[in-house]
């Protein structure tokens, strides 16, 4: 699957320029949301997903590389920190730290096994490494099956911060939210991201300059699995329980929606779609089982309307780097 990009806009200085007055408008806005009187917990779990959708659009936007797994780091980091909080009464960044651990061992060994394949071949085996996982925490006891491990406690961080306090939590979360997005913009505007991008856009070529590109991949499928653990960790906090939701296969599938809805293969399109997912089944949760429907049926309209999605037409429309 190759990702639809603009590629007649350069990443120039005044482009990056414009990308950071984008982002320091994103952070001021969701930092006075408690101020707002909006639901916290809505946007601390929209905030989550859009770390995951960023995390993945770093592998298939810049990458090219389209995993159906990506559930599987959301879910066993989350995993691990519950168990790590619960069971193991550790503090809260060292639940985090466990989770962020384990997330980036999977990448690993997953990485090793799924790298050497290109195009239908990857994304099948990351599908089936994916869904391997979630049988075995099906059966595993500490995950304690379908009924997940609830009643996470929320602790303080460092001892200071108290995470039980919902405005506290919100800036937690919005905190490691924006560490992430800039680690993952930082990751697009460096020398490794620029050999990703000709890695997407041609490889044969990419390997006859010398480039081992293999290695590159690894690389970027470890830090994507690294950051959507991240996000799978912050997730426990917020919603106090682990389950297996989160590394189901539909989960993936979210996944991919979130970012092809906001814009494949731009900054911040992937947020913009997180919010308009979690957006929708939020606030469309009466309908039941047909918000699964709504959500098809806007993914198709935006597939055959804004091929770029979202942000991704906006920046196309007035020549923008978005």
């Amino acid at each position: 699957m190759t990702a639809i990009t603009d590629n007649s806009i350069p990443v120039t200085p005044r482009a990056m320029r414009d990308e950071m007055i984008v982002f320091a408008i994103m952070a001021v806005l969701l930092a006075i949301v408690p101020l707002t009187g909006i639901y916290p917990f809505f946007v601390m779990q929209a905030l989550c997903f859009a770390l995951v959708a960023c995390a993945f659009n770093l592998l298939i936007g810049y990458g090219g590389l389209l995993s159906f797994g990506h559930a599987m780091f959301l879910g066993t980091a989350g995993y691990v920190s519950a168990h790590a909080l619960k069971v193991w009464g550790l503090s809260p960044e060292l639940g985090i730290l466990a989770g962020i651990a384990a997330a980036a061992a999977l990448g690993v060994v997953t990485g090793f096994v799924s790298i050497r394949r290109q195009g239908i071949y990857f994304s099948m085996i990351t599908l089936a490494l994916s869904q391997l996982l979630y049988f075995i925490y099906l059966q595993t006891p500490f995950t304690h099956g379908e009924d997940g491990i609830q009643g996470i406690p929320q602790g303080h961080l460092f001892g200071i911060f108290d995470l039980s306090k919902s405005t506290t939590l919100y800036y937690v979360v919005l905190a490691g939210f924006l560490a992430g997005f800039l680690l993952i913009y930082r990751t697009i505007n460096s020398p490794f991201g620029e050999v990703l991008k000709a890695i997407r856009e041609n490889e044969p070529r990419a390997i006859s300059l010398g480039y081992k590109t293999d290695q590159y991949k690894l690389l970027a499928y470890i830090l994507s699995g690294t950051l959507a653990g991240f996000a799978g960790s912050l997730k426990v906090f917020v919603a106090q329980n682990a389950s297996l939701t989160d590394v189901h296969w539909s989960m993936s599938g979210e996944i991919v929606l979130m970012t092809l809805v906001g814009g494949l293969g731009t900054v911040f399109g992937p947020v913009v779609g997180a919010f308009v997912i979690i957006a929708m089944q939020q606030y469309l949760a009466g309908f039941g089982q047909w918000v699964t429907v709504i959500q098809g049926v806007i993914f198709v309209a935006c597939v055959l309307t804004f091929r770029r999605g979202l942000i991704g037409e906006i920046a196309h429309y007035f020549r923008i780097s978005l």
